[in-house]
This record gives C-alpha cells, structure tokens and sequence, in this order.
C-alpha cells in the first residue's frame, strides 16, 4: 500500500498548524507530508500594522520557515497555486509543476473585500503581507518627503484609513504614534497632518462592546485621528476618496482596511463559497470533498445561532490544531473529533501602551490590555517556535 500524501496550501496559521501538528503526531514513513508556501517564510498578519506604518520593521512579522518546520519531515515547495482540480486530485503552481494528493488541505489566506467600490484595487494600498506593509511605509515616508518639495500639496499629509474593525484602529493607532517622529525627521508642522478613519458602519469596531470602542476611539483622537463613522466610500481615485453623501477627501495615501474575502482561486476551482469562503462541515471538509479540507480564511464556520465566526487568527490557529489531530487520525485509521472553536477573548493595540480587550466577561483597557496582548503574541511564538522563538521576537 502507497504512503498517502497530504498537500497544504499555505503557510498562514491555519496552514502552518496543520503542518506543525501533523510533524509532532506522525512517524516519517506514516504520510509524505508537502507544504506549498509562495514564501520561504511565515508571517504574523496581526502584527502587520505596526511595520505599516513604520513602529516596527517588516522582519519582525516574519519568521523563517525552516526554524519552525522540520524539513526532513516536510517537503517545503516555495511556489504560488495557480489552480486546485479536485476531481483529479492535483494542484496546478505557477511554475507549471502538478502535485497530486491523497488529502488536501487548503489555507491560501484571503483577498481584500472591495464591496464593489470603484477604484480601491488599483489606488488603495491593503495590509496584507510582508511586500503591501513595506510599500505602504516607504509611501508615507516619500510624502513627507514630495511634501518638503511642494508645500502647497497638503493632500502628501493626508491619510485615509478605510474602516474601523481591528486593522483600520490598529493601524490608525501605529500611524498617529509615527506622525510626530515623521515631522520632527521631515521638518514639518504637525497641524498640517490629518488622519481621516472612515467607517459605513454606524459605529467603529462593530459588534464589540460598546464601552471598549468609546475608549479606543476617544484614545485615537485624542492622537489626532479624526473618525467620520456611518460613512460609506463610493469610490477611491487616483486624488483620494469620494464619499456617498458627494464629498471629496483629497488625500494621497488610502489604505484600505475594511474587511476580506477567501482567496479567488478557491471559487474558481470550483467549490461551492460564499464570498469567497467554503462553508465547511464539523470536519472542516469541503463540501462534496471526504479528502478537501479548508482552514483559515477560506473557510466559513457558523456559530450556534446561525452567525459566520468572523476570520480571525485565533479560530485559524485552533483550526489547525483540530486538522492536524484529524489527519493523523485519518490515516491511522482513527476517529476524527468535530471541531468548534473556543474563542479566548479579543485583544487590539491602539499604539504604543495602549489597547483594549475583551477575555471572557472581562475587559480591558489601556496598559492592561496591551500587556495581555503581548502575553498571547508571546504565547503563539511558543507554539509554533518554543522558548528561542518568542524571546528573540518579543518587543517590550
């Protein structure tokens, strides 16, 4: 009987778990175990806020995959899927190599959710990995720059930040703590900076609680950002945004981060998505697929009253934890165990010092929080790199 092959796309947290645990539970000659990553590296996305806006640098959010993987275990394929073809049970790459698997697991991360808004695509900048948040930061710092150069183009220090969830206030937060450094660097009068963070929703952060979200916004304008809250973009153009209600916000730096969708190239493998995520069983199976599993943000998950989990690292990580155990299970013939997130609490960074949180019934504000957040950094370090790992990528 053939070793069975086990085929994970991607190495975000859902990818990289699987990975991980299927390395601890398996024997080398149990599965041929391929891992297929466009980068040699994995990268924490919810730190990439902070190398955005340039409080941290890029390097710190990513992590070597070959200090984390055993590579005698793993084959490791640095390439980008171009298509998946389930029926035939193969992954087409980029660089026309064809891997064939046994079971497949899918963890390609997502693509930013436009909402149809004409114009974001092509002049948004989007936080969404290592390459974006490095462009993003030397592109605030080259306005500061033009703006040295015309000093009648205030619109070079004019910065719209497209949603209010946990991206758009963490960014907002790392942003307004670099204005002051940028303007003593640049030489340029602080008042002329504005940070504008627009939000459709009728109130930021939507959904969390209401007390946490009137101490972050009150936090963030006290550093200068002004929210304009319950107000829609109708469209991003080359000169800034335009509003639904006809007004102009001239600004040369957009960044759009209001949301996301799974990754294109799982609907147009043709599985069954809902904005572009597959609505998976206990198992995480796609649906009509016993060997296709999806973990991350490609995979939608409901919770007992009916509700989508939102996309988060948290659910990702524990999802592939839950995969890992079940494949190994699968292929020793064992029972798989449904799985059903445990959610720990929600934590954001409103800069330096400064967050909020909510664990259990308990919440957190300022120092508090932030300290608790670094708490659960340091506790994923741990998981996925042990003790060495997160001493050397904790920031105090």
């Amino acid at each position: 009987m053939s070793t069975p092959k086990i085929l994970i796309l991607g190495a975000g947290y859902g990818g990289l778990l699987t990975t991980l645990h299927l390395q601890k539970k398996l024997n080398y000659n149990e599965a041929e175990i391929t891992l297929v990553n466009k980068h040699n590296y994995h990268y924490i996305t919810t730190w990439l806020h902070e190398p955005a806006a340039g409080t941290a640098p890029a390097d710190h959010a990513r992590v070597p995959l070959d200090q984390i993987i055993d590579m005698n275990k793993i084959n490791f394929v640095k390439d980008t899927v171009q298509s998946i073809q389930p029926e035939e049970r193969t992954v087409t790459l980029d660089s026309g190599n064809v891997l064939s698997y046994d079971y497949l697991v899918i963890g390609l991360g997502s693509d930013p959710e436009t909402f149809g808004i004409e114009g974001l695509k092509e002049y948004a900048f989007s936080i969404r990995s290592i390459n974006a948040v490095r462009q993003i930061r030397e592109h605030i710092e080259y306005m500061f720059a033009k703006y040295k150069n015309e000093p009648h183009r205030t619109d070079y220090l004019t910065f719209v930040v497209g949603g209010a969830g946990f991206t758009g206030i963490e960014f907002s937060g790392e942003l307004a703590d670099r204005i002051p450094e940028l303007c003593q660097e640049f030489d340029v009068d602080p008042s002329l900076v504005k940070i504008y963070n627009i939000e459709a929703a009728p109130t930021a952060l939507p959904g969390f609680d209401p007390e946490l979200v009137s101490y972050a916004v009150d936090i963030l304008q006290k550093k200068g950002v002004e929210f304009m809250i319950g107000t829609a973009i109708k469209q991003c153009t080359p000169e800034g945004v335009v509003l639904a209600n006809g007004e102009e916000i001239k600004a040369a730096t957009v960044v759009w981060a209001a949301g996301v969708r799974g990754n294109s190239i799982v609907e147009k493998s043709g599985f069954e998505v809902m904005r572009g995520r597959v609505k998976v069983d206990e198992f995480l199976r796609a649906p009509g697929y016993d060997n296709v599993f999806v973990v991350g943000d490609c995979a939608l998950i409901f919770n007992d009253e009916g509700r989508p989990y939102p996309p988060t690292a948290q659910i990702a990580v524990q999802e592939g934890e839950a995969l890992g155990d079940n494949l190994a299970a699968l292929i020793r013939g064992e029972v798989m165990m449904p799985f059903k997130p445990a959610l720990q609490g929600s934590l954001a960074s409103l800069g330096k010092g400064e967050g909020i949180g909510m664990v259990g019934t308990k919440k957190l504000f300022g120092t508090s929080a932030a300290l608790m957040k670094k708490a659960s950094d340091l506790r994923y370090l741990y998981k996925i790199g042990g003790v060495g790992l997160a001493l050397k990528k904790v920031r105090l």
